[in-house]
């Protein structure tokens, strides 16, 4: 059997879901994966565990105090904090995993990228809000996007070995079909909507998720983002990106060929068969995550989604189809909703309005360079509370 080399990993978000269940996967290939940096915002008493098993070189806490803390309690260990941190840091592994939730996973994206090294990308909303910078980033030699979203990484398998660029997909390619489990609240009505509460929207029929993704799901602003996403990863136009409910989540994408042929990626729901495929490319290793029993499979659904009660999907594609700086106006809009219902300080069924109307604030604002992703990262969500703040 072939002699593969240790890769060295950088797991930025360590103590999230994505996080957690990446060490999952490197728990059980120790002679593959070197943890060299792991990163959290303030988990003190998690990231303390986490220590203690992997033995990482370098830690990074978000959390100034923490680092802090934790240099104290592990001298023979490199503790920093700070964004740049987080930079300078992951450019020394052979993979980076960026799973930090939401915005702040920017910088590492276009930091791996930009120094040549294989993301695995968690975080969704850095690709979609800062599609045309990432883009000139992958051009950087070396540089190469593994995504970690089940339904993107179904995508890529479905395209391996027939594309030879993912940003420019052949003639052969009809169209990507993105599933969606539907969320919780699947065939409920607007009226039933109208109380929805947190728990209940936390409450995920598939998927064991952080907050901010499951919310995401339940209002289908998650597949909206996806589509953005599908659409940097491969190249493909947003006319040709459609989106089924699948309730059983065990096709996680397809691909429909020009001939009419479709291949699909199947398996049980379980995140750490992406990552592990991430983490192994582009060699594919044994792992015991999500084998199907076929005898245990009566049925495969598939419905179109519902966009009147659940429009986040449209305004995703609205966004995806302006471009510029739309898509990351309308990430910082739905972080910023979707921050203020988990806060109590809205209601489930006022997220989508709320986008829709910070979304028609939007000024076709270029997307040059990182500086104008940040710019309307900030005006965005100004934008969104005085919107609220007004209701």
């Amino acid at each position: 059997m072939e002699h593969r080399p240790m890769k060295d990993v950088a797991l930025l978000g360590s103590t999230g879901s994505i996080g957690t269940q990446t060490l999952d996967v490197v728990r059980e290939n120790p002679d593959k994966f070197n943890l060299k940096v792991i990163a959290a915002g303030s988990s003190t008493d998690l990231i303390r565990k986490q220590i203690t098993e992997f033995k990482p070189a370098i830690v990074i806490m978000a959390n100034k105090d923490s680092a802090q803390l934790l240099a104290q309690e592990f001298p023979s260990i490199d503790v920093y904090s700070g964004k740049n941190s987080l930079k300078e840091v992951a450019g020394s592994c052979d993979i980076i995993v960026n799973a930090i939730v939401g915005f702040a996973g920017l910088p590492v994206t276009l930091s791996a990228l930009n120094q040549g090294k294989i993301l695995a990308l968690a975080n969704k909303e850095s690709l979609i809000a800062a599609g045309p910078v990432v883009q000139k980033a992958r051009r950087t030699p070396g540089a190469e996007i593994i995504p970690v979203d089940s339904e993107h990484s179904a995508l890529h398998q479905c395209l391996r070995g027939y594309e030879t660029s993912y940003d420019a997909p052949s003639s052969a390619v009809q169209k990507l079909i993105l599933t969606a489990s539907g969320g919780p609240f699947r065939g409920l009505s607007r009226e039933e909507l109208k109380s929805v509460t947190i728990k209940k929207a936390l409450n995920h029929p598939t998927w064991d998720m952080g907050p901010k993704i499951t919310i995401d799901s339940s209002t289908l602003m998650n597949k909206g983002l996806e589509v953005i996403e599908a659409h940097e990863l491969f190249g493909v136009p947003f006319g040709q990106i459609e989106v089924i409910v699948h309730p059983q989540s065990i096709v996680h994408s397809m691909v429909e060929f020009a001939d009419s042929s479709v291949i699909a990626q199947l398996s049980l729901p379980d995140m750490r068969l992406p990552i592990a495929y991430a983490l192994n490319y582009p060699q594919r290793n044994e792992a015991k995550w999500g084998a199907i029993n076929w005898s245990e499979i009566s049925k495969l659904e598939f419905e179109k989604p519902d966009t009147e009660n659940f429009p986040c999907l449209k305004l995703a594609y609205q966004a995806g189809e302006a471009g510029q700086t739309a898509p990351a106006w309308l990430s910082a809009a739905n972080e910023v909703v979707v921050d203020a219902f988990l806060k109590k300080q809205i209601n489930w069924i006022d997220i989508p309005h709320l986008i829709s109307l910070a979304l028609d604030k939007y000024d076709d604002l270029p997307a040059r360079d990182e500086d104008d992703i940040y710019a309307a990262d900030l005006q965005a969500r100004l934008v969104t509370k005085q919107i609220m703040e007004s209701k």
